[in-house]
């Protein structure tokens, strides 16, 4: 019986990676702003607040490797993520 080696798998760019795990934290932090929740009226500030933040955090660290293109989205979609935050928190 031969024994499978497991196969190497190559690892991505740290950006690509990077910028993967701030898509997630910006897309979580639309969901917590959200009001679609059938059982809260009301948005979670505090879940919201910390994945703009991480998010933020994500996109400062990767931003100097960032086409130009990818840095105005992600800077775009921080942007409006605050300022919906703002907003919500009143």
């Amino acid at each position: 019986m031969a024994t499978e080696q497991p196969q190497a798998v190559a690892a991505p760019p740290i950006e690509v990676v990077v910028s993967e795990v701030f898509a997630t934290l910006a897309f979580a932090a639309h969901a917590y702003l959200s009001d679609a929740d059938a059982e809260k009226s009301e948005p979670n500030l505090a879940g919201a607040e910390m994945a703009i933040d991480l998010a933020g955090r994500a996109f400062e660290r990767v931003e100097p490797r960032l086409s130009t293109g990818e840095r105005a989205a992600m800077a775009s979609m921080l942007t409006d993520l605050r300022m919906t935050y703002v907003r919500k928190r009143g």
